[in-house]
This record gives structure tokens, C-alpha cells and sequence, in this order.
């Protein structure tokens, strides 16, 4: 007897979710299948880029999504953002613009960009300001 109930419990959930599937519309299936996340492969352009709608990523912007990651903690000695103690003996060694070149050719741990291969020189360059403002 508990055979034949499981056998009509199924058939019945089986006929509730068929009809539901034939009551949606493409446009719907099509939502609810689309992919969750995209794929970016280095070198190209993004899709949501700032930059690609007609403007720079602020050094906001661009530290929040490429370099929050070291810089927030100090990972492998990289200064951490907004601690005087952490940049100003490497603004005093070499200045803005020697470690704006060392982002962008990268130093010990750090590779070239950081992790925006993405961001142009300018960006780059926001980002160390962000990073060293009110220092």
C-alpha cells in the first residue's frame, strides 16, 4: 500500500510542475535559465567597464574592486590604505610618480597593475591617490 501512495504522490507533483512549466512564456524560461555570473578573459574589454560608457573608474572605484584585496590588510608588506606610517617613507624614497611606476610595472609581491590589468595608466594612478589621501 505505501508503494502505490509514493507512486501517486509523484505523479501528482510530476502534473503540478508540468503545467506550471507550460504556463511560462519564453521571455520567463529565458530568465530563469540565463547564466548567473559572465566570464572575463584577460586582455579584453569588460562589459560594465566605466571606462567603456565614456568615463575613468575613479581611484575609488578602483581600488574597491582591484586592490582592497592587499592593500586593506597589508598582505605581503603592501601598504595599507590611508596609514601614513605604511606609504610616506615610500613617497619620501621615491615620490608619486616612483610609486606610480611601481604599480604599474609591479614590485616584490605586487605584479604589474595589481590585479587591473584593465585600468589605464590615469586609473592606476587615482587609485595611489585614493590610497594616500589625507597622508
Amino acid at each position: 500500500m505505501k508503494l502505490k501512495t509514493w507512486f501517486t504522490v509523484a505523479a501528482t507533483a510530476l502534473t503540478v510542475f508540468a503545467a506550471q512549466a507550460q504556463e511560462m512564456s519564453d521571455d520567463e524560461i529565458a530568465d530563469r535559465i540565463k547564466p548567473i555570473g559572465q566570464v572575463h578573459v584577460a586582455g579584453a574589454q569588460a562589459a560594465g567597464n566605466n571606462a567603456a560608457a565614456g568615463g575613468a573608474k575613479s581611484g575609488e572605484d578602483v581600488y574597491n574592486s582591484a586592490c582592497v584585496a592587499c592593500h586593506s590588510a597589508g598582505v605581503l608588506g603592501a601598504p595599507k590604505v590611508h596609514v601614513a606610517a605604511d606609504w610616506q617613507p615610500r613617497l619620501d624614497e621615491r615620490g608619486l610618480d616612483g610609486v606610480w611606476q611601481n604599480a604599474l610595472n609591479g614590485i616584490n609581491a605586487m605584479p604589474p597593475r595589481g590585479t587591473c590589468s584593465s585600468c589605464s595608466d590615469d586609473e592606476i594612478k587615482a587609485a595611489i591617490e585614493y590610497m594616500i589621501e589625507g597622508i
